[in-house]
């Protein structure tokens, strides 16, 4: 048995799965994966286990089979790392007014963001970088970022671990 507290805070999220509920045939499990995703924007499976209190990381599939089949929902990445998100056109129909963030940057664009930021910040840690182009992104996506940049001779480093500093090449 799932239980769920109540942790919808935003108005806004209500009328959006009251909205899809007239226009879809929800399930009870559909309308609170689709209220979590509506909040946090984007969820990785891991995240959406967590937070719907599942035993294992494959357990959100039944929670999310039909939605992803009637492409309400989509999903970038694999395994646990994948990300679930409602899809735009959805969001669109039913004038769901959201902030934008950076949650599902597309890996190029991070490099950019963080190539320019070591251009302004030379000799930052990774941990000042990534506060700087977003904290709402996944600390591993930035970290991926600069690897990435590294292997490309785009970014240098000195020093190990957590003495370890970053410059554009």
């Amino acid at each position: 048995m799932v239980r769920n507290r109540r942790r919808i805070l935003a108005p806004r999220v209500i009328d959006f799965i009251a909205k899809a509920d007239q226009t879809y045939p929800l399930t009870q499990r559909e309308r609170i994966t689709l209220g979590l995703l509506a909040q946090h924007e984007a969820m990785t499976a891991r995240e959406l286990g967590t937070a719907l209190e599942l035993p294992a990381v494959d357990a959100p599939s039944p929670w999310l089979r039909r939605l992803l089949e009637w492409e309400l929902v989509r999903s970038a990445g694999r395994t646990q790392a994948t990300r679930y998100f409602i899809a735009p056109a959805l969001l669109q129909a039913m004038d769901f007014r959201a902030m934008t963030t950076l949650k599902r940057i597309e890996p190029h664009r991070l490099a950019v963001l963080v190539l320019e930021d070591l251009r302004l910040y030379p000799g930052s840690a990774i941990s000042a970088v990534h506060q700087r182009v977003g904290a709402e992104i996944h600390p591993k996506q930035v970290k991926r970022a600069v690897d990435e940049l590294i292997a490309r001779g785009a970014v240098r480093f000195e020093g190990d671990k957590r003495w370890r500093r970053y410059w554009a090449a």
